[in-house]
């Protein structure tokens, strides 16, 4: 086992770790975390964090979650936090500043860019790239192959805090697996962008996408199919 540390480094009880890891200065690694081979954690990170709750928040209350995980080749970069419970899988890429919050998976060879917050109790998948400053809510799906865009926006309360009927309702996004959608769009709660939806820069989109259909406007809605040559299945 080989580790590189700097300075101010300070690394919490049984915390396991593979062979050529990477730590910058001033990086905290809580207790019981799990770093997998050939990873680099940049400057003033955070790993295995344990949230803290607000006491108006309707989130359940837990005191004891499951370790955090990085898998072989994950970088997570500088002044990065990743959440206690989460689940960072193989050649993930988290840059600067970004937020993974616990009980999240991210699937191999995502790109979680500069920014970026995902909220709990998120599922993303492989092979994607969620662009800088982009907003995954809590209780989304994000399947594999997906592009989202900087400054992206996902909602999950359509009551937007009032009423404890929205109790009843949270729901985050679902991005089937090709979704895309582009800069400065707005996901309104529990839609659905099905295989290849794509939704164009500045849309709100306030109904289901449907399968290879290109929406725009604010509304959103359908103006064409994706070009053949876009779909995710003509990709080589």
């Amino acid at each position: 086992m080989s580790i590189q540390k700097g300075q101010n480094v300070v690394i919490g009880q049984n915390v396991e770790f593979g062979d050529n890891v990477i730590i910058g200065n001033n990086v905290t690694i809580y207790d019981d975390t799990k770093i997998g081979s050939n990873v680099i954690i940049m400057d003033n990170a955070v790993i295995g964090k344990k949230p803290t709750r607000a006491k108006s928040s309707i989130m359940p209350e837990v005191k004891d979650f499951p370790p955090c995980e990085l898998g072989d080749g994950v970088t997570i970069g500088t002044s990065a936090i990743i959440y206690v419970n989460a689940k960072i899988a193989n050649d993930v890429f988290v840059a600067d500043l970004a937020t993974v919050r616990e009980k999240v998976t991210v699937g191999e060879g995502t790109i979680v860019g500069r920014g970026v917050a995902i909220e709990n109790e998120c599922t993303v998948g492989k092979k994607c790239k969620l662009e800088t400053n982009c907003y995954i809510t809590a209780y989304s799906t994000i399947e594999d192959y997906v592009f989202i865009a900087p400054c992206v926006v996902t909602t999950n309360d359509n009551y937007m805090a009032r009423d404890k009927e929205r109790y009843n309702h949270f729901k985050g996004t679902t991005v089937k697996t090709g979704g895309r959608i582009g800069a400065n769009a707005t996901i309104l709660p529990g839609k659905v962008i099905h295989e290849d939806g794509t939704v164009a820069a500045g849309s709100i989109v306030s109904r289901d996408v449907e399968k290879e259909s290109l929406v725009v406007g604010t509304p959103a809605k359908e103006v064409s199919k994706v070009a053949d040559k876009q779909l995710l299945r003509n990709q080589e």
